[in-house]
């Protein structure tokens, strides 16, 4: 059988671990450039 996108139902998946996944990738994203910006300031205070 041929599938087209006629027979697709859109919102129709369980998206919930892509969600988690996806979260996780933000937090982890926030949490380094955060880490960077201290490690930044803190060399340039220190004239490293």
């Amino acid at each position: 059988m041929e599938s087209s996108m006629a027979d697709k139902e859109q919102g129709g998946m369980d998206i919930r671990a892509q969600e988690k996944t996806f979260a996780g990738f933000i937090t982890f994203s926030v949490r380094a450039v955060v880490v960077i910006l201290v490690l930044v300031v803190f060399m340039a205070l220190a004239n490293i």
